[in-house]
């Protein structure tokens, strides 16, 4: 079997279903109008309701994977879990937001608004600070990576996530100085309460639950049921879940795009840059720190790859269905496969 014939169906065509909700989107929304206005006013707790169902769908069957009993084997692979943490946590949430505002701010000065500027750096500064969690396992496999570290890396990922996530976007989000508005349209401080909720709501609630899932199904079922059977049947939930929420927020962008449709080529070329800089600077520190292939290329997808769930969701929470935000980490789901497929032909190719 070839390494392309390796990816399940759906994920293998991530983009095209993307690009297909991208049209179905735009469709709804030019025929329903304002009237579709009453979803995105579902709220609780800052928290959009039929949003956070979808996603909640979306991340639930990848945190049903995680492992935490793995964390036992960190020491056999520690200059590989070191090398994760240094560029996902302090490298890449940096680099993210550096080129997106030389892009935004300056490159593309003549052809974006500085609203729309500050927007799109918002959206990929979310996309920066969450680096993956589930599809990287589909990467690894497909580079023929080692299966037990890159489930303990991805343990580890999570767990520094819970903590790390808020506080980094916090400071991004001080250090280019993002505003927000209030229902009232006043200018207020950085939402750290609904960045909090977004992290319990879309983080630990399905991790907790997807671990309970994991042990519970292990250990009456068995190991080989539950990722040959369960897992298998799992999978398509996620990304039908993801396809529906990108059909939603497309509703509501639908006229921007249609009045600005150069925006998504825009956004994308700065969020393709920084996924080939971080690969290269984990695969490089990779090499010179002397690890093995099968771990080098996972611990080069993990921070490459972003968790674009989590990142979509805490900007609808925070700016809105219909915000450029939302829109630059919805163009990450875009390039995120056929990107990241290329990188996985780079790492074959450099097997050593």
């Amino acid at each position: 079997m070839s390494e392309e014939a390796r990816i399940g169906f759906f994920e293998k065509y991530l983009t095209v279903w993307v690009l297909l909700c991208i049209v179905v989107g735009i469709g709804i929304g030019y025929i329903t109008g304002d009237s579709i206005g009453v979803l995105s006013d579902w709220n609780i707790f800052n928290v959009n309701v039929p949003v956070s169902l979808l996603v909640w769908l979306m991340i639930y069957p990848m945190m049903v994977q995680i492992d935490f009993s793995s964390l036992k084997y960190v020491s056999r692979n520690w200059k590989g879990l070191g090398l994760t943490v240094v560029v996902n946590w302090l490298i890449k949430p940096f680099t993210m937001a550096l080129f997106a505002y030389v892009f935004f701010y300056y490159l593309y000065e003549a052809w974006l608004t500085p609203e729309d500027a500050e927007q799109y750096l918002a959206g990929a500064i979310l996309l920066g600070a969450a680096p993956c969690t589930a599809m990287v396992f589909v990467w690894s496999y497909l580079t023929k990576g080692d299966a037990n570290y890159t489930l303990v890396q991805v343990s580890v990922n999570d767990l520094i996530l819970l903590i790390a996530f808020v506080p980094i976007v916090g400071l991004l989000f001080s250090w280019f100085d993002i505003s927000f508005l209030n229902g009232n349209g006043e200018v207020v401080g950085i939402p750290y309460g609904t960045l909090i909720t977004s992290v319990i709501v879309f983080v630990v609630f399905p991790l907790v639950a997807g671990y309970g899932t994991n042990r519970l199904l292990i250990k009456n079922r068995g190991k080989e049921w539950f990722e040959n059977q369960f897992l298998k049947r799992l999978k398509p939930i996620s990304i039908v879940a993801l396809l529906l929420t990108l059909v939603l927020i497309f509703a509501f962008q639908g006229q921007v795009i249609i009045d600005k449709p150069i925006a998504i080529l825009l956004i994308a070329i700065p969020l393709t840059i920084q996924t080939y800089f971080i690969f290269f600077i984990s695969w490089f520190a990779g090499k010179f720190l002397k690890l093995r292939h099968n771990v080098c290329a996972p611990s080069s997808m993990i921070g490459a790859s972003n968790f674009f769930e989590l990142a979509v969701a805490v900007a609808i929470s925070i700016f809105g269905l219909n915000s450029g935000a939302s829109l630059a980490t919805v163009v990450g789901v875009l390039i995120e496969v056929p990107v990241m497929l290329s990188l996985v032909v780079l790492a074959n190719k450099w097997r050593y």
